[in-house]
């Protein structure tokens, strides 16, 4: 029995009492502008306001975790940048870390710093979409325009690094595909000394408007009691006093050699999760200024020729490496039997991937622990007794994404 198929059995076995009012069931989606994505959500109301919300998702699932089974382990990766969309790059890199941990592998420091970098342009890319919809949700069309023009130029640092602008497939078992052009590096230099001063445009754009202040301030309340229980991570979480991010507790491929504050918010609304966000987009600005400071020299793949694709003018010349190419992409690589977690600070809070293997080169089992399914549990929580239009605000305060949340 669906969610909804028992809220509505629940609703129709109440008797009814002719002296009270009557409430109503409401669906808003599955194609909804503001429910960024196929999901449907029933509402139940008592005039304009919220009695109850039930999600029914499902509508995008594609079975990403049962077809891993049947791929090589290199073969994973290109699977693993759409279930975030937004932030590809870092679904690869939570992916490559897991098998990375089965197999004891040691990554070189440059090919670290770049996975830090990259995956901080990835949260910008991420934050600029949120705040543009957002935005455009509550009215506020222009920011929309804004945004998107620096979210251009990132994309297009990843199309030139990378060969494709979302789905990039970047980051590989052992390091990184390629090392980067020449003129990488000034490229997102350039970008980065300007971000700043479009980040202070949206703020300018909204920050002191009054209807955008009054229709975020004082709605979606989540408390960090709640927000703990429902599995709430990330800036939601951060927004509701709770001082956990993964990069800086639980640090991973070098984090903990850079300097960066995690933004904390007490007021638990919608207008906390935008405050929190803007500030972590500047956190990230000074990251990758911090990578390319001091960005290592040397390797980006690991020394380990039986499981990282040998460099391809070897090939043109070495009969060995060119024997380990025809293997690893027809055969692929055996990893130890074991099991794994590996949890990683994206975008959308805790991303985490269990690994588990059987000892051969596909994956017995691989399953996503991603932020946006636990997060959508909180929308109940944050809209009971709010209005319906205080509905909207809350759905893009929570920054979901339903490719993550079906897979």
């Amino acid at each position: 029995m669906s969610q909804f198929t028992e809220t509505s059995s629940l609703l129709a076995a109440r008797p009814e009492d002719p002296t009270k009012d009557r409430t109503m069931i409401l669906n808003m989606g599955p194609q909804h502008p503001s429910t960024h994505g196929v999901l449907r959500l029933v509402v139940e109301i008592d005039g304009e306001t919220v009695i109850k919300i039930v999600p029914d998702i499902g509508y995008l699932h594609t079975g990403i975790e049962k077809t891993c089974e049947a791929k090589f382990y290199q073969q994973v990766v290109p699977l693993t940048d759409r279930i975030d969309y937004l932030s590809p790059m870092s679904n690869n890199l939570c992916y490559c870390l897991a098998v990375e941990k089965l197999l004891q592998l040691e990554i070189p420091p440059r090919a670290q710093w770049l996975r830090v970098m990259l995956n901080e342009l990835t949260r910008l890319n991420s934050h600029l979409v949120w705040l543009g919809t957002h935005a455009m949700d509550i009215g506020a069309l222009t920011v929309f325009l804004y945004t998107f023009r620096e979210r251009e130029d990132i994309l297009r640092i990843f199309e030139h690094v990378a060969g494709q602008r979302m789905m990039t497939s970047y980051f590989r078992i052992g390091g990184i595909s390629l090392e980067p052009p020449l003129d990488f590096f000034a490229i997102v230099q350039n970008f980065i000394k300007r971000m700043p001063s479009k980040i202070d445009e949206y703020q300018n754009l909204l920050t002191g408007n009054p209807i955008w202040v009054d229709r975020l301030k004082g709605v979606g309340h989540l408390s960090a009691a709640d927000a703990i229980a429902l599995g709430v991570t990330g800036p939601p979480l951060r927004a509701s006093g709770v001082d956990w991010d993964l990069r800086r507790d639980m640090p991973y491929s070098s984090y903990e050699k850079f300097d960066f504050k995690v933004p904390i918010s007490h007021d638990c609304d919608v207008w906390a999760r935008y405050v929190i966000r803007l500030e972590e987009m500047r956190e990230s600005v000074k990251i990758i200024q911090q990578a390319l400071d001091g960005m290592p020299e040397g390797p980006v793949t690991a020394d380990a020729p039986k499981i990282v694709l040998p460099d391809r003018e070897k090939m043109k010349t070495e009969m060995e490496s060119l024997i380990y190419h025809f293997k690893i992409v027809t055969e692929g690589f055996p990893v130890p039997a074991g099991e794994v977690y590996q949890a990683i600070e994206s975008p959308r809070g805790e991303m985490a991937y269990y690994v588990v293997s059987d000892g051969t080169a596909k994956p017995y089992r691989v399953h996503m622990r991603n932020p946006s399914f636990a997060t959508l549990q909180a929308l109940d929580t944050m809209c009971r007794g709010r209005l319906l239009a205080d509905v909207v605000a809350v759905i893009g305060s929570i920054d979901i994404v339903l490719g993550e949340i079906d897979r």
